[in-house]
């Protein structure tokens, strides 16, 4: 049986990738499922050669022997994978990503013993190594947390030692790596296919907001990479958290999707600091993770982002500003805790179409339904100034709700600053959410700074 998966056509920019496809991988991609039922399902796939098998099996192939790199999956966001030992292969993630090369990577790997490979001399094969002897090659002190933590949205730092067979483009010349073991039993299994350990960072172009869908994926990556295996909607939306045990106290370097309180809950892990700023790092400085150095989660509109608390009185006052300095505009509105549908704004018109999981096909591909706890609608509101006797003015807005619910928020959050881009809005307004409710909500807070051109504060 042959396996042909949909093509999809691309624009040419000089990648000598003629096509990109997404091949469903969807009925592989279980949330929680244990190795034991992972690789049941996976004999059970192979047996019967299916697409989906076929498909996996392409991807771990043109991770050995390609470098182009392969989007893949995890329940924090999609990611894009390349053998993270060969340096033609990571240089092809940054080639694709337009990612700056000062920008480190994360290493992802299928299993403990899988890392500590990574970390054992040459000429020592790993039979004649005692399972003490191999734990004691991971710092002690990430013991607590890879016990309670991996595998998931975890990234802890590792020194890299001096016979280091990842290729140096992973680490931007740094003395240590990221690396976590993905709870997503999908990308693990793809990872033990390709037997190679994958550098992954988000699969987007560099500084655009995470994919959480494989048609994010698409509209960034068309033509720059041959595969994107479709496991559907990631759970999570954020990146994982990213910790420094091997600093004195331990710091978190990236907000994630572990938090803080809960680090804080394992031994020699309890006066664990905050070692991240919600803004870019300038100048020159080295970041010592991902995320830190450059601007990032951006769309092409400006973002505006009001802090919690703001009242509705205070948006309203900012676009009609906005709107008298500028012709009739579309604007986008994020609502999360208060923030009434439209603002409050009188409504002249609703669109007749829904937006809410509607398909857009001037991607070439059906889009993804919004996440069903995300109501989206397209509204022609009513605006005027106050201190004019002129008649009021319709306005386009866009206005996403994405419900009160923290983990709600944080999976639609990239998804509906991709969809405002997507309808060409000029400028989005965010509600925030109080950063004391909890460490998710505080990332989700790190990357909405890292996305506003301006935030308003009480």
């Amino acid at each position: 049986m042959t396996h042909k998966p949909t093509l999809l056509p691309n624009t040419a920019n000089g990648t000598g990738v003629k096509r990109t496809r997404i091949l469903s991988v969807q009925s592989l991609n279980v949330p929680g499922q244990s190795n034991a039922d992972s690789q049941q399902r996976w004999e059970e796939e192979v047996r019967r050669d299916s697409l989906e098998a076929q498909a996996l099996l392409e991807a771990a192939e043109a991770l050995r022997t390609r470098d182009v790199p392969v989007a893949f999956p995890t329940e924090t966001v999609y990611g894009l994978g390349a053998d993270a030992t060969r340096s033609a292969a990571v240089q092809g993630i940054y080639k694709a990503k337009q990612r700056p090369s000062d920008n480190p990577l994360i290493v992802h790997v299928h299993s403990r013993e899988q890392l500590e490979g990574l970390l054992q001399p040459p000429k020592c094969p790993k039979s004649q190594q005692t399972t003490a002897q191999s734990s004691s090659l991971i710092p002690p002190i990430y013991e607590p947390l890879i016990q309670r933590f991996w595998p998931g949205p975890l990234t802890i730092l590792i020194p890299n030692p001096p016979h280091s067979p990842l290729a140096p483009e992973v680490t931007s010349n740094l003395s240590t790596f990221g690396v976590r073991m993905p709870s997503s039993s999908l990308a693990r299994l793809l990872i033990r296919l390709a037997d190679r350990p994958l550098a992954a960072p988000s699969a987007n172009a560099s500084t655009k907001p995470s994919p959480t869908t494989a048609q994010h994926v698409y509209t960034d990556l068309r033509g720059r990479i041959d595969i994107i295996l479709d496991g559907g909607p990631c759970g999570v939306g954020v990146e994982s958290t990213v910790v420094d045990g091997l600093s004195q106290p331990p710091a978190i370097l990236r907000p994630g999707g572990v938090g803080i309180e809960e680090i804080r809950s394992c031994r020699g892990w309890e006066d664990v600091r905050i070692g991240y700023k919600d803004g870019a790092l300038q100048g020159r400085t080295a970041p010592r993770a991902p995320g830190m150095k450059y601007r990032h989660y951006s769309p092409k509109a400006k973002v505006v982002l009001f802090e919690s608390g703001q009242p509705m009185s205070s948006v309203i006052e900012r676009i009609l500003r906005e709107q008298a300095s500028s012709s009739p505009i579309k604007i986008g509105v994020i609502r999360t805790r208060t923030w009434e549908k439209g603002l409050a704004m009188p409504v002249d018109r609703v669109s007749p179409e829904s937006l809410n999981g509607h398909r857009d096909t001037s991607l070439g591909l059906d889009d993804t339904p919004s996440p069903p706890d995300t109501q989206i609608q397209q509204l022609s509101v009513l605006s005027s100034e106050s201190k004019s006797n002129s008649p009021p003015c319709a306005m386009d807005m866009i206005d996403i709700s994405l419900g009160a619910d923290t983990h709600s928020i944080a999976r639609g959050l990239f998804s509906a600053l991709r969809s405002l881009d997507a309808h060409n809005v000029s400028t989005i307004y965010v509600e925030g959410i109080p950063e004391t409710e909890g460490d998710l909500a505080a990332a989700i807070m790190n990357r909405l700074r890292k996305a506003a051109e301006e935030e308003i504060k009480s």
